[in-house]
């Protein structure tokens, strides 16, 4: 027996107990006649004591040459300790060790296994084992497996069925590259991993299994911004036999599940906005409703007053900054850097000043007088000692640009509470959007996503028009889960593929399987997938999802720790069939 208990389980009641623990050494605190080993394991730290008196003197000399995470064992008796500790719930007590056994000495490491360490980001990736040992890591993959066994919980007791499917399948379009997998057995042919198993989902339905779920990885080969995985994890659902409030009314469900069993939150209401709407309001269909800063629409207010910036826009827009009166022309300055910098692109920004006293003091003051200004403030909701910051451009460049600035004025004001909780119902979303490149529409979901009730023929006359039975649901900013009600019949997926430019040799050839499930009685059908790393971050009151990986990526999609991705040597090539051509950079 390595331990009888584990080092964050012994109490005062547990005093003069013999007992067993193993773990790493945390440290060490030689004072020459007295040794204390601070002994951790996943559960918690128990001290350890040696002393002359008490210790023989090989035990002390054993205990003096351990280092920092040694695996050891010792046994022991229990006592109460001299110097309480009333940060850690065994600091009560101590260990006076009787017996140590070394039981695997270690390299001092890299970085100190600390929950403030001295190691930066790429090398705690690269000793990720290490890592995991702190406490935010090892404390961040509990918590996800505890909201992935609540999520497990619920939706059984909600009569879901968990179904796998599988992760060699066949490339399909749907938005973004596949990984492809060479198959040595049929030569020259490739599986994909699946960016989503939308396609096997639907099948279940048509399979009659009703409530399906599943958590499971998905794989997207594309560039990555901050903060995505190439591999990544769902909460797939799919229901038969349902509408757009059914979906909305189980997924509430979970996510007040979640909420109230994971967080101790109760959240009642669960709004709803129309994707226009979130659009023209926050620029961007995912917005933070923790705060305000709503953006004013200003064309009529700022245009046709010789003004040439304004004029030459398609749209000027404004938000009210709450105290924003109060920054410095320096702070303003570094607002205005801020919005043009590469990542944003604006070329500038107006504001203007919301004085105490009723007055306005902005910087366009030549061409706008106090009764212009004033209907600024009227639009964009500001109040005196407020600061009105003001974009102007295209309009779709715009848009994105404001809701940014909004984003990082609510983070330096400290709008942003990770422990409040306020979710968003984003709806009707365009069923398709134009692509200046290929100069032809694209699914903005994927082509199996019908279209609102009674908009069907629209797609004949004005496909841009269309509104998808679409829906996203939105958490402090950030999309935690997506999902349509789906096309369930042959006909009206064959009109999607010919709108999305499919040949129908092509709808035949990448998705006949799907078309022809569709002619043996398919139920209307409809479904969601939350983005689990995501969700769990936010639950956990983080932006940044890595903590919550066991083994994430760094930003080039690699995986440091074990180096990969990595050539394959000749041997697997020839096997495989595949021959390199490696383009010289």
């Amino acid at each position: 027996m390595y331990r009888s208990h584990n080092c964050g389980e012994l109490r005062a009641s547990h005093i003069d107990k013999e007992v067993t623990l193993s773990g790493w050494v945390q440290k060490s605190r030689d004072k020459g006649f007295v040794l204390w080993v601070d002994l951790r394991d996943r559960y918690g730290i128990t001290q350890l004591v040696f002393d002359d008196e008490r210790s023989s003197k090989s035990l002390m000399e054993q205990a003096q040459s351990l280092g920092r995470e040694f695996v050891i064992q010792a046994k022991g008796t229990v006592i109460e300790r001299a110097s309480k500790n009333a940060n850690i719930p065994t600091g009560d007590i101590e260990v006076l060790v009787s017996e140590l056994t070394i039981l695997n000495s270690a390299l001092l490491p890299p970085f100190t296994i600390e929950d403030n360490t001295d190691g930066g980001e790429e090398l705690r990736m690269k000793y990720r084992y290490l890592d995991i040992r702190r406490n935010p890591v090892k404390n961040s993959l509990i918590f996800r497996a505890k909201v992935a066994q609540e999520v497990r919980n619920y939706l059984s007791n909600e009569g879901f069925i968990e179904v796998e499917t599988p992760y060699l399948i066949k490339s399909t379009p749907e938005g973004a590259r596949d990984f492809v997998v060479p198959s040595r057995m049929n030569e020259g042919q490739f599986y994909a991993l699946p960016q989503s198993p939308q396609t096997f989902k639907q099948l279940l339905m048509v399979g009659g299994m009703d409530k399906y779920f599943q958590i499971v990885k998905c794989f997207r080969d594309e560039d990555l911004r901050a903060d995505r995985q190439p591999e990544f994890t769902q909460i797939d659902c799919e229901m038969a036999f349902v509408e757009q409030e059914d979906i909305l009314d189980a997924f509430e469900g979970l996510t007040r599940h979640l909420l109230r069993e994971v967080n101790g939150v109760d959240i009642e209401k669960f709004p709803r906005m129309t994707y226009d709407e979130a659009m023209a309001k926050y620029g961007n269909d995912k917005p933070d409703i923790r705060f305000g800063m709503e953006f004013g629409d200003l064309n009529t207010a700022t245009q046709h007053k010789d003004f040439g910036v304004f004029n030459s826009a398609e749209l000027v827009i404004g938000i009210a900054v709450p105290g924003g009166n109060t920054y410095t022309r320096k702070e303003i300055d570094q607002l205005i850097d801020w919005v043009k910098r590469p990542q944003i692109g604006a070329l500038g920004m107006i504001y203007a000043r919301y004085n105490d006293d009723g007055t306005f003091k902005s910087s366009v003051d030549k061409f706008y007088d106090q009764e212009d200004l004033a209907k600024w403030a009227e639009i964009t909701g500001a109040k005196p000692g407020d600061l009105i910051c003001v974009l102007s451009g295209d309009a779709h460049k715009v848009r994105p640009q404001l809701s940014a600035l909004r984003m990082e004025l609510a983070t330096r004001m400290g709008l942003r509470n990770p422990k409040e909780f306020a979710p968003l119902w984003v709806v009707d979303f365009p069923l398709l959007e134009w692509d200046e490149d290929t100069e032809r529409f694209h699914a903005m979901h994927h082509p199996f996503t019908a279209p609102k009730p009674g908009q069907l023929e629209l797609l004949k006359t004005d496909p841009g028009a269309v509104k998808a039975n679409a829906y996203d649901l939105v958490l402090n900013g950030n999309e935690i889960g997506g999902g349509s009600i789906r096309i369930h019949d042959k006909k009206t997926q064959a009109l999607m593929f010919d709108y999305l430019g499919f040949t129908p040799e092509e709808a035949t050839a990448q998705f006949g399987f799907l078309m022809d499930a569709f002619q043996y009685g398919a139920p209307p059908h409809g479904g969601l997938a939350f983005g689990l790393d995501r969700l769990v971050a936010i639950l956990g009151g983080q932006e940044t999802i890595r903590d919550f990986i066991a083994f994430p990526k760094n930003n080039s999609g690699r995986d440091v720790m074990i180096d990969a991705p990595a050539p394959i040597d000749d041997k697997q090539l020839d096997e495989l069939s595949l021959k390199l051509n490696i383009k010289s950079k």
